[in-house]
């Protein structure tokens, strides 16, 4: 017995040194990013916000294309957007075991029709949304104030819900004019099916793959000009039939009678309702590490699978260097970034 003991103790010491001693070993979940509107993914900004985030991350980026870019953005309806993207992450072995979702502005859109409708896609674990118009928005993004701006925006709230409209201008599909509910439901062929706000049609397929997401993360820009309501990155929203006040996300029906899981997936403490400061799209470094960067970094095995892996158990170069890297801040990415304002 005495000896047994003694066998037992070396083995466990010895199991402990190992693990202790050996390598973490770490697996890369991919993602992928969808720009926004009158964007491509070639810009310096797009291009600079993927290389940065996987050199910190260690985990490998791309950013999706839908058609020519620039054009499509503006002129191709969101359901073809959705299909094309569909059928682009089917075809991208990286993203087979799973992968993430960040979305800048209209780019939303399209990563949440690709999770709610696109039938034999790898799972999407996390979602994370800069200034996203997930409740819809009020306005033409970007036209501004300007006297023509002002006569479009006026036309296009008469006619918004035609089918030139919705088959022709890509906002038209998640514009929501809170005076005109009867036509928004009946006429804009996107936006009311992605938030299964069809009355006595609720998708139930919708809500079951929206809510199979890790975690939720929607950032909010307070100072953004271009989503009205700006809280339209948070799920807030304007009550219909009035344009007195802004909801905030749990206290509109979307959130209260749960259409999309949102509500299921807040208490289950998996969505990040998050405020930062600047424009549209203008996110700092330090909000980027604090908010973005924890959602995308590799993951550690567990040890016993460690011990099952041996022969990967080498921690990468590039790893170590990022790891550097992300401590110390010296990046040539940082320093273009410092610079220069994301947009």
């Amino acid at each position: 017995m005495g000896m047994m003991k003694l066998l037992a103790t070396v083995f466990v010491i010895s199991t402990t040194i190992t693990l202790t001693l050996m390598p973490i070993v770490t697996y890369s979940v991919p993602f992928v990013v969808f720009h926004g509107i009158a964007d491509k993914c070639t810009s310096k900004g797009v291009v600079e916000f993927t290389e940065l985030l996987s050199n910190w991350s260690g985990t490998q980026g791309y950013c999706i294309e839908i058609g020519d870019g620039v054009l499509d953005s503006w002129f191709m309806p969101f359901l073809k957007q959705t299909e094309i993207a569909c059928a682009k992450v089917k075809k991208m072995s990286e993203l087979s075991e799973g992968y993430n979702i960040i979305g800048l502005s209209q780019g939303n859109m399209v990563g949440r029709g690709l999770i709610e409708f696109c039938d034999g896609a790898p799972p999407v674990k996390n979602f994370i949304s800069l200034a996203g118009p997930h409740a819809g928005i009020a306005s033409v993004p970007f036209c501004g104030s300007a006297l023509l701006c002002i006569f479009v925006d006026f036309i296009m709230k008469f006619e918004i819900y035609s089918d030139f409209f919705q088959e022709h201008l890509a906002p038209a599909g998640y514009i929501k004019i809170p005076t005109d509910i009867d036509d928004y439901l009946k006429k804009c062929k996107f936006l009311p099916k992605l938030n299964n706000e069809y009355i006595n049609r609720k998708n139930s397929t919708y809500k079951e793959r929206f809510t199979s997401l890790e975690n939720l993360v929607l950032i909010m820009f307070e100072d953004d000009k271009v989503l009205v309501p700006k809280e339209t990155s948070l799920f807030g929203y304007y009550p219909d039939g009035s344009w007195n006040e802004v909801l905030a996300a749990q206290e509109t029906k979307l959130y209260t009678e749960d259409w999309i899981g949102l509500k299921t997936l807040d208490e289950a403490g998996k969505v990040k309702f998050i405020n930062v400061s600047g424009g549209h799209l203008e996110i700092s470094l330090s909000d980027i590490k604090t908010h973005i960067l924890p959602y995308l970094e590799e993951e550690e095995q567990e040890a016993s699978t460690q011990l099952a892996t041996m022969k990967n158990s080498f921690i990468r170069p590039s790893s170590i260097l990022n790891f550097i890297q992300h401590l110390t801040g010296l990046t040539g990415e940082q320093r273009v970034l410092q610079l220069h304002t994301l947009s």
